[in-house]
């Protein structure tokens, strides 16, 4: 069974940091492309990161030199490390294998960016 956990969120203040993890069952981790996604109040659900395979990643604009996605292969783990947070950074996480339609999805872990 494809089970996607994610933990690490929490009520943070502005600048500070916290690092999401992701840990994954059930799938071929070394062969899965990895994502973060999330949604803020009221906002559609956008992609943050993203990591290929062979370590190769991608990140939003808005993320862009504050946010970092890492994979280990030997835990089936992916992490969102994430800098200097924002208050626009508040939102639901959500760790996804395979892209936005693969049907493989965690349940989400809140992160809020508050002083």
């Amino acid at each position: 069974q494809v089970q996607l956990v994610e933990s690490g969120g929490g009520l943070v203040q502005p600048g500070a940091s916290l690092i999401l993890s992701c840990s994954t069952t059930g799938i071929d981790f070394r062969r899965y492309t990895m994502n973060w996604y999330r949604q803020g109040p009221g906002r559609q659900r956008d992609l943050v990161a993203i990591i290929a395979p062979g370590g190769l990643t991608t990140y939003a604009g808005f993320v862009k030199g504050r946010f970092n996605i890492s994979r280990d292969t030997i835990t089936k783990t992916v992490y969102l490390q994430m800098n200097s947070l924002k208050p626009e950074d508040t939102g639901v996480y959500y760790c996804n294998a395979g892209g936005k339609d693969s049907g493989m999805w965690g349940q989400g872990t809140q992160v809020t960016v508050s002083s």
